[in-house]
């Protein structure tokens, strides 16, 4: 009997499934869990059920009850931001499975739109505006530090495959890579989604919406920010030396998510948050989940710019971004090159 199969006769055996045509279609999507798009006559819902081995060329491990934490941060913040995440419907710990909405074909995913040079700032402020609210709303939150208390699963699905791993395949670094870690896994400040990636953001005519949170953890509010503004570099990266205006996103981003401030000055975060992107930098270069779209050219400077500049640690994200693009822009070895 098939996965979807089985899947099936699940459904039906807890009610959430009552026509005898239902389909299971498996869906695309991450390396972390198996996705399928339920159709009972004229209901559509997604389920969702966690891997234990991540689908990745490395041995990659993971505590599947991050599946419970995923359902546990779409219901939080569905009730904060009412439709910035999918609802959820129904689900079952034992079984490590949710059920929750369909969210249409018309919603076009982010990832895709930078990869075709559709780079509207407007899309930048909107992602801004949804995490920046989730960390100001939530910051110093006890009752949720507690329920969210998976630094553990955090460990294993950040820490340890993007620093822990990158730091060790660059001795020169590791030292900073460990401390990094070390300096993440300690702050508790607030609800952080820990996959905040264009290709977990659906953009509609109407409605932003936040997928795949299944890394959800209480603590530094700034990886979140690293890791999008990663991205942003990346896709950069791979359609230079034609400007598609991520430059200006990287910016409008980073004001928009300024507006949320809920401690510290900008100045302070900035220091925090430009030696972390240019690890992530590394990592998607070396650490356990490389970026598939880079060519070698492009993946050795990255390497070489993480080397040089994460030495001198910039204290600003301009003073990051200024060289990034500027060089990017003028490397003629990368003309015709995608």
């Amino acid at each position: 009997m098939s996965n979807a199969a089985q899947l099936l006769d699940m459904l039906r055996e807890e009610g959430h499934v009552v026509g005898r045509n239902a389909e299971a279609q498996p869906m695309s999507g991450g390396v972390s869990s198996e996705i399928y798009l339920v159709k009972d006559g004229p209901t559509q819902f997604v389920v969702k059920r966690a891997l234990p081995k991540l689908k990745v060329a490395d041995d990659w491990f993971a505590d599947v009850s991050r599946n419970s934490t995923e359902q546990k941060f779409l219901e939080i913040v569905g009730g904060m931001l009412p439709g910035a995440v999918p609802k959820v419907y129904f689900s079952n710990a034992k079984r490590g499975y949710f059920g929750m909405e369909f969210i249409p074909e018309t919603f076009a995913n982010w990832k895709q739109l930078l990869m075709n040079e559709d780079c509207r700032l407007e899309h930048a402020v909107a992602a801004a505006r949804i995490i920046g609210e989730i960390h100001r709303r939530t910051a110093g939150d006890d009752s949720l530090r507690q329920e969210f208390n998976t630094t553990a699963c955090f460990h294993q699905l950040r820490i340890e495959p993007y620093l822990l791993t990158t730091g060790a395949r660059h001795p020169e670094l590791q030292k900073m890579f460990e401390a990094e870690a070390r300096r993440i896994e300690g702050t508790r400040q607030a609800l952080v989604h820990g996959d905040f990636s264009p290709k977990n953001i659906l953009i509609g005519s109407e409605r932003t919406v936040l997928l795949d949170c299944e890394v959800a953890w209480y603590g530094e509010p700034l990886f979140d920010v690293a890791f999008l503004l990663n991205h942003f570099f990346l896709k950069a990266l791979y359609h230079a030396p034609h400007s598609v205006n991520i430059e200006d996103m990287v910016r409008s981003f980073w004001r928009e998510y300024l507006k949320t401030t809920w401690e510290e000055s900008g100045r302070k975060l900035e220091e925090k948050l430009v030696p972390l992107l240019l690890m992530l930098m590394l990592a998607r270069m070396d650490g356990k989940s490389p970026v598939e779209y880079l060519s070698p050219a492009k993946q050795d400077f990255a390497r070489r710019f993480v080397g040089k500049h994460l030495s001198s640690s910039p204290h600003t994200l301009d003073d990051l971004a200024e060289p990034w693009f500027a060089q990017i822009a003028k490397i003629e070895a990368f003309q015709g090159e995608r």
